[in-house]
C-alpha cells in the first residue's frame, strides 16, 4: 500500500467524496474532519464567492484538514439542432418553456485563481485533466492534488500532469462518471480489478471509489492496493449532508429498485435511481454542460414539489446501505 501525502495520509482511510449540487455542505466537511476522516467541498455549480464563503465556514469551525473539488472544463459540444430537439421534447412533456443553448466552464479560471490566492490543503479535479502549470502552481503553494480517473490509461495521463494522488472511480459509483471522454462507455470492471490495474500502471497512491457499502468493501479495496476509499452515496442520508428531502426519501423507498447510467439530466453519464424521467429518455444526447442547464428548471421544480420522478436521484449500486444519523457513525461503521 502506497502512502498518501500530507493531510490525506493523516486521516482515517475512509474519505467522504465531494458531491456537487447540495450534499457536500460545510457541516458535512467539518463533522467528517472532527471524526478523524477527510472530506471536500464541492465547487461545481457554485460561483467563486459562494466557494469562498464555504471555505471560510469550514475554517471558522476550526477545521484545517479539508479539500476542494473542481470541475475541469471538458465540454461535449452539442449541435444546436440536437439540443433544440431535446428541448422541444422536454417542453412538450413538462408544459413549460426551457432555456436556449448555453455552454460555460463553471467559472474555472476564477476558482483556480481563488485557490492559488488562498490555498486549501487539497484540491481535486474531475471531468478533465488540468494543465500541468495549474498543478505545479498549486504544488508550489503546498497543495496536494488529486485526479479522478476511471481507467489505467487515464491514470497514466493524470500522472504525466504531475498530480499527487489518483481517485480511481469504478462504474458502480453514484452521480457523474469521472470518465475523461464521456463518449466512451462506462466500463463494467469490478473496482478491485480496476484498482489493481491502476496500481500496475502507475506509482501514485490510490483512493478507490464506487459502490462502497460496508466494511467488507473497504477491506477489499485496501487489499487490492488502494491506500483509502471514498464514499458518497453512503453518506447522502446523514444529518450533516445537504441532500434534498425528496432524494433522501427515494433512497429508502422500495419503489426505486435499481440504478441506471443516464445522460437524461445533464448530457453526461451519471448513475441514478431509475425513475420516470430516466425511463422516458433512455437515448438522451450527450452534451454537458448544455443539458445540465436545460433540465435545471425541471429539477428545481421537482425538488420543490416533492416529485422524485423528475429529479436526478444520484445513487451508487450500494445505495441500500445508506443510513441516517451522524456522519461520524456511518464512517465508524465502515471501518469496523
Amino acid at each position: 500500500m502506497r502512502s498518501l501525502p500530507g493531510v490525506l495520509g493523516a486521516a482515517a482511510p475512509v474519505h467522504v467524496a465531494p458531491m456537487a449540487g447540495g450534499p457536500s455542505t460545510p457541516d458535512l466537511v467539518v463533522a467528517t474532519a472532527r471524526s478523524g476522516h477527510f472530506a471536500q467541498l464541492a465547487a461545481g455549480y457554485q460561483d467563486v464567492d459562494a466557494l469562498r464563503d464555504q471555505i471560510a465556514a469550514v475554517r471558522s469551525a476550526g477545521v484545517g484538514t479539508f479539500g476542494v473539488n473542481l470541475f475541469v472544463p471538458n465540454p461535449v459540444p452539442i449541435a444546436p439542432a440536437v439540443y433544440d430537439a431535446y428541448r422541444g421534447e422536454l417542453e412538450r412533456e413538462s408544459g413549460r418553456a426551457l432555456p436556449t443553448l448555453r455552454e460555460d466552464d463553471d467559472a474555472w479560471s476564477d476558482k483556480v485563481t481563488a485557490l492559488l490566492d488562498d490555498p486549501v490543503p487539497v484540491v481535486s479535479f474531475t471531468f478533465g485533466l488540468p494543465a500541468r502549470d495549474v498543478v505545479e502552481a498549486l504544488r508550489q503553494r503546498g497543495v496536494v492534488t488529486v485526479q479522478s480517473v476511471t481507467t489505467p490509461a487515464e491514470a497514466v495521463a493524470a500522472a504525466e500532469r504531475g498530480v499527487d494522488v489518483l481517485l480511481v472511480q469504478g462504474e458502480a459509483a453514484g452521480g457523474h462518471s469521472a470518465v475523461l471522454d464521456p463518449r466512451s462507455p462506462v466500463r463494467a470492471v469490478p473496482l478491485p480489478d480496476l484498482v489493481r490495474s491502476v496500481v500496475s500502471a502507475t506509482t501514485l497512491p490510490i483512493v478507490a471509489a464506487g459502490g462502497i457499502g460496508g466494511a467488507a468493501d473497504v477491506g477489499e479495496q485496501l487489499a487490492a492496493g488502494a491506500s483509502a476509499v471514498a464514499v458518497g452515496t453512503a453518506v447522502l442520508r446523514t444529518d450533516e449532508a445537504g441532500t434534498s428531502p425528496v432524494h433522501r426519501a427515494a433512497l429508502v423507498d422500495a419503489a426505486f429498485d435499481r440504478t441506471v447510467v443516464t445522460r437524461a439530466f445533464t448530457g453526461r453519464p451519471a448513475r441514478a435511481l431509475a425513475n420516470a424521467f430516466t425511463r422516458a429518455h433512455p437515448d438522451a444526447p450527450l452534451g454537458y454542460p448544455a443539458l445540465h442547464h436545460l433540465t435545471r428548471p425541471l429539477r428545481t421544480d421537482a425538488a420543490a414539489s416533492g416529485d422524485p420522478h423528475r429529479l436526478h436521484l444520484w445513487a451508487g449500486r450500494a445505495w441500500r446501505a445508506a443510513s441516517d444519523g451522524p456522519v461520524a457513525d456511518v464512517l465508524e461503521a465502515l471501518l469496523a
